[in-house]
């Protein structure tokens, strides 16, 4: 599949490539409410939740930060898929 995007959905129609995502966080803990915070105060966080609670946090390597409504093993499973 070399070059060629593979794409996972994060939930309510968003996608985001999966090559670029470095990490999959619970939104639960304390260290990644101040990710959350800080990404919002420098403009880079993006709200795929569609007004539902928070479960997961999707860690860019463009410095993005991408909130899910979906559980991290919800998005685990569809990285191991390819979906």
């Amino acid at each position: 599949m070399a070059g060629t995007k593979l794409f996972v959905d994060v939930g309510f129609g968003n996608i985001v490539a999966a090559s670029r995502i470095l990490c999959v966080a619970g939104s639960d803990s304390a260290p990644i409410r101040r990710i959350i915070q800080d990404a919002r105060d420098r403009s880079v966080l993006v709200d795929a939740c569609a007004g539902k609670k928070c479960h997961s946090v999707l860690v860019m390597d463009s410095d993005h930060i991408i909130l899910s409504s979906l559980e991290v093993s919800e998005i685990k499973d569809k990285l191991e898929k390819g979906e």
